[in-house]
């Protein structure tokens, strides 16, 4: 027999999956009801893939400055774009975000400003885009500390009480 410890506790007769850390609960999270908590970590999915994409965007863009080879940095930018395309599909259907419910991101601005002529202008872009890479980089990674938090509280409360990942599923109703 298969038991649990208290919450948020190891579960007997498991081994943890080897590069995986063992799901924690998020005391920041506990007030949230399951539901609620379903539709947090949706949201921060759908955000990260926002983010993910504009960062990639943000580096074809700074190789296309940097690089010598406006080709292949153009061929990147296009990898880029169809990359996302194929992402999206699987996705399905993402929530659509208004710009006020968005999250702040970097000046994206620079990404369409020309090359300028001098190398002072040159050195100024790639320093702005090089910020705006850290910036979105940085966000991502809180995204992603988020995203693991409310992830590890699902898998501990599911492993908690396995009947609550039945909710989760799409029932049929029955027909009287």
């Amino acid at each position: 027999m298969i038991s649990t410890k208290s919450r948020g506790g190891p579960v007997e007769g498991r081994r943890p999956q080897r590069g995986r850390p063992e799901p924690k609960y998020a005391p920041e999270l506990a007030h949230l009801a399951l539901d609620a908590l379903r539709d947090y970590r949706q949201e921060l999915v759908a955000e990260e893939t926002r983010v993910s994409y504009w960062r990639r965007i943000l580096q074809a863009r700074l190789d296309q400055v940097i690089g010598p080879d406006d080709h292949q940095a153009l061929s990147r930018l296009r990898g880029v774009l169809d990359d996302h395309g194929q992402s999206s599909r699987r996705l399905a259907m993402l929530p659509v975000v208004t710009p006020e419910d968005a999250a702040p991101l970097p000046n994206l601005a620079v990404l369409w400003e020309t090359t300028p002529g001098t190398e002072t202008d040159h050195a100024l872009l790639i320093a702005r885009l090089t910020d705006a890479e850290k910036e979105l980089s940085t966000y991502r990674r809180s995204l992603h500390e988020r995203l693991d938090a409310a992830t590890g509280e699902l898998i501990s409360r599911y492993r908690d009480q396995p009947a609550l990942a039945l909710k989760a599923l799409p029932l049929r109703q029955r027909s009287a």
